[in-house]
């Protein structure tokens, strides 16, 4: 049966051809999932442990039952000249040893100046955290290599000179600085080890230990040796010889295990997670494949009626036609799985080495395993020869006589009795479970004692089992209710001309088929839907938290504020209001029977205040002797609340000049120190519900700028209050954000916070997770259109006498042709259409499940996500009947008659 088994798959290639696309696809998906995620962990690796360079072994402190131990008993008693350098490194097989040292630093040069981070140089460039891109790196005294942003942003160069000073407590203590250290050479961050930085300048050794505080690179503490050896067969005989140089407490363990080690979080049983999560979209292709190969495979026995008969009428038995169809499938598998899995490794590899992932911040290399090839090419096989089976069956459920006549590809009364039974209870089971879970977390929500109080996972598991199930019932029954709808959409479409009536007729002859294609299309579309809406929920939800919770919508606070920059600030597009003020730090005893933190804001008026602030402040005035506080602790959400006798009094700080106290004589007082003048004031504390305006401190409380101004209070730093309106200037929450950034990125010390802050960060990890999301689940989409356009190529060929009967009767060809876009299109929007509803449902139970534990939940529909994929489904269902259509008029009436 081999042989005519290859020669019947010969002469069905054309309808072959699509089923095999889906499996290519599908397998492709999932070879791709592998490598990538083979190369996420490679880089999570690298990246997790680039601090260490190139290192391929590392000396630490062993550890035990209580924790790490050194040799004098402290971890801070170790020094550089513990680790024997000199000895370790003219050890045979060391090819270089570096001591990991760091300092926080301030580099300046012609009154400029950038605070980051700075490590000590090594001899050996492998063994540095950073890559040195342009010059080389430090090894005689007074060298430095800059991170290339600092170096734009001081204006110095390879040959320039810069100052380098510690930090401590946020300001550089610059008479401890090292004078005229030549720059050297330029650095870059490829992991992002020290983004938060803006990278890592490499200095000198006697720079090192001039910014540390120590006089000799000897005394400076460390805690990490890195090591270059040479991983000949006597490697481990290096590691001895090295061990036993090291201070009795240290160890030398492999760049591996400390790889394994950082990333172990991230595994389980061996398997990462990104492999997980995206196998499962891989899966989910395939899925969706089986459900075209199934298609495929139906109607290719239907067509082969005769040729089945004619094999068992010469002596076929049922077992040989069932292994046939069998080994058809399991070919086509085999065979379009190898492919698929040569493109899926083709695809990463080119994705890995052309510089696309550098572009996304990640650096990536193509990383082959075996699990690429044999699980792809293994599943691919698995699942097409399961596909055919119900075709196989079918192919041999009749007699000889029997098979002469057209095959029914439906389902019989009590398989779809079973079917329809199983899919409503399915679909009862899930309705229950997500009602009892929503109700669960509503009575938590309310202050109730339920299940979701004491395991909110488990209610949110029963969510999420509940919509499987739900959606599983509706994939059960869909064989029922899909014709049904495709028959009421059609017989309004019917209206519309000849064309119209005869894609409804011809979409009712076989509903079995029609609910197949549409099940996978609806697979598809009802997953983009749901993430979609998800997204826009959390973006909205999580954005009027942050609202709720803040009165400012965003802040600039720091030593380094200009008032040059915040003057650009104030024209930034989206910036509808600014104030700019002075600011100083106390603390408030006697509040609530303890102490609280106040960051004091002088403000001119209340309108001022109002112009920036989100709340309320009608009634309330900031005058000489008043001090405004709000009703709660940015901290911990408790209330402030003040005796009816209460008032604050200021007593000199020793940290910035001012402390607060509570008093028991109705008013408030207050006394600082400015150039050595002592001054006191009286302050009455009035309060207003605005919220959290930093959360640095307990409150932030506004006083009249009178007093800084007078010398009552001395300012500490300044901040810019600024109120945001993107509506209104047409402009998003991240182009606002990323421009306040780039006027303030003169000066590292300058942060940016606030709501806006927040909800810009927070939408651009939503958009990229989406991004990702939309794109896996488009491969499904994708696969689920192949299934339309194989749908109506079956279509064609099953329907050949019919066609040409039209045609011999008076239907053009181009009658024809719009019979199968409407047929095509019917299919794809009718599907897309249940989908999006679906999703959008999903979507809802899923938002409120989570979101509704930060605020009051949005539940939004998704016009922009929802409205592309139908279009995306309407103009993809077009093109796939473009060549059935071709087939369909290419083929003479008579001819076509004949061949029937």
């Amino acid at each position: 049966m081999f042989s005519i088994t290859v020669k019947l798959m010969k002469k069905s290639a054309r309808m072959l051809i699509p089923a095999g696309i889906a499996i290519l696809i599908g397998t492709a998906f999932i070879a791709a999932t592998f490598l990538f995620s083979n190369s996420m962990d490679d880089s999570l690796r690298r990246q997790r442990t680039a601090q260490l360079g190139e290192a391929n072994y590392i000396a630490t402190m062993k550890t035990n039952g209580n924790g790490a131990v050194s040799e004098n008993g402290s971890a801070d008693r170790t020094t550089v000249a513990d680790f024997n350098l000199d000895r370790i490194r003219a050890t045979k097989g060391v090819k270089g040893a570096r001591v990991d040292t760091s300092v926080s630093v301030s580099i300046s040069a012609a009154g400029k100046r950038s605070n980051g981070f700075a490590v000590g140089t090594s001899t050996d460039r492998k063994l540095l955290p950073v890559r040195i891109v342009s010059g080389d790196q430090p090894v005689d005294n007074n060298e430095v290599a800059l991170p290339k942003s600092v170096a734009k942003q001081l204006g110095v160069g390879v040959g320039d000179k810069v100052d380098v000073a510690p930090i401590s407590n946020g300001s550089a203590l610059s008479v401890t600085a090292v004078r005229d250290v030549r720059v050297v050479g330029l650095t870059s961050d490829p992991f992002g080890v020290y983004s938060f930085y803006g990278g890592a300048s490499v200095l000198s050794e006697n720079v090192v230990a001039a910014v540390y505080g120590v006089d000799d690179f000897d005394h400076m503490q460390a805690y990490m040796l890195l090591l270059d050896i040479d991983d000949a067969d006597a490697a481990q005989r290096t590691v001895d010889e090295v061990s036993g140089l090291l201070p009795k407490s240290y160890g030398v363990e492999s760049r591996r295990s400390v790889e394994a080690e950082a990333v172990r979080d991230l595994s389980s049983n061996n398997t990462s997670f990104p492999t997980i999560f995206l196998l499962s979209f891989g899966v989910l292709a395939l899925f969706v494949a089986a459900l075209v190969i199934a298609n495929t495979f139906q109607v290719l026995v239907a067509q082969r009626r005769r040729t089945l008969a004619l094999l068992r009428t010469i002596g076929a038995k049922k077992g040989q036609l069932y292994t046939s169809v069998l080994m058809e499938a399991g070919l086509l598998g085999l065979i379009a799985s190898v492919l698929g899995v040569g493109f899926g490794v083709g695809l990463i590899a080119l994705v890995t080495n052309t510089g696309v992932m550098e572009m996304m911040g990640m650096q990536a290399r193509l990383i082959l395993s075996w699990q690429a090839f044999v699980v792809p090419i293994a599943f691919g096989l698995i699942m097409t020869v399961l596909a055919s089976l119900g075709s196989a069956r079918s192919a041999t459920s009749v007699t000889p006589l029997e098979a002469l006549r057209p095959i029914e590809l439906t389902d019989t009364s009590r398989a779809g009795k079973v079917r329809a039974a199983i899919g409503v209870l399915t679909i009862i089971a899930g309705l229950a479970l997500a009602g009892v879970a929503v109700w669960q977390l509503s009575g938590m929500l309310n202050g109730l004692d339920t299940m979701a109080s004491d395991n909110y996972s488990s209610v949110l598991l029963m969510s999420i089992g509940g919509a499987a199930l739900v959606f599983l019932g509706l994939v059960l029954t869909a064989t029922f209710w899909l014709p049904v709808l495709m028959r009421g959409v059609g017989a309004l479409v019917s209206m519309c001309g000849p064309s119209a009536k005869v894609a409804h007729a011809n979409i009712q002859k076989n509903p079995r088929r029609v609910a197949a294609t549409g099940t996978a299309l609806l697979i598809g579309v009802t997953l983009v839907a749901t993430i979609a809406t998800g997204a826009a929920s959390a973006k909205q939800t999580m954005g009027e938290a942050l609202a709720s919770r803040y009165s400012v919508d965003m802040i600039a606070t720091g030593d380094g504020l200009k008032i040059s920059a915040v003057k650009e600030a104030a024209q930034v597009k989206g910036v509808a209001a600014t104030m700019y003020a002075p600011t100083a730090t106390v603390t408030a005893e006697g509040v609530n029977g303890g102490t609280m933190s106040l960051l004091l804001v002088g403000v001119k008026n209340t309108s001022e205040l109002a112009g920036v602030m989100h709340a309320d402040l009608s009634g309330v005035t900031v005058g000489d002797d008043t001090v405004l506080l709000p009703k709660y602790r940015a901290t911990s959400g408790k209330e402030i609340t003040f005796g009816s006798d209460a008032k604050l009094r200021f007593t000199a700080a020793e940290s910035n000049g001012i402390a607060a106290s509570t008093e028991q004589d109705g008013s408030a007082s207050a006394s600082s120190t400015n150039g050595g003048v002592s001054s006191s004031m009286r302050l009455k504390p009035v309060q207003s519900d605005y919220r959290r305006v930093s959360s640095n401190y307990d409150a932030v409380a506004f006083i009249n700028t009178s007093h800084f101004n007078n010398g009552d209070i001395t300012a500490t730093s300044h901040m810019l209050l600024m109120r945001v309106d993107t509506q209104s200037a047409g402009v998003s929450l991240s182009d606002v954000f990323n421009k306040i950034q780039d006027v303030f990125s003169y000066d590292s010390t300058v942060s940016i916070t606030g709501p806006v802050a927040q909800r810009a960060q927070w939408e651009t990890i939503i958009n990229s997770m989406l991004m990702l999301l939309v794109a896996l689940i488009a491969v499904a989409v994708l696969i689920a259109l192949i299934g339309v356009a194989n749908t109506l190529s079956l279509s064609v060929i099953e329907r050949t006498r019919e066609s040409a009967t039209l045609r011999a009767i008076g239907m053009t060809r181009g009658q024809l042709r719009r019979s199968l876009a409407v047929e095509a299109l019917l299919l794809s929007l009718v599907a897309g259409v249940v989908g999006v509803v679906l999703g959008t449902l999903f979507g809802w139970l899923g938002s409120y499940m989570v979101f509704s534990l930060y605020g009051k939940t949005v539940f939004p529909f998704e016009w922009g996500m929802n409205g592309i994929v139908l279009v995306v489904a309407a103009i993809a269902a077009l093109l796939a009947s473009v060549f059935p259509a071709r087939r369909a008029v290419k083929t003479p009436p008579v001819e076509a008659l004949a061949e029937a």
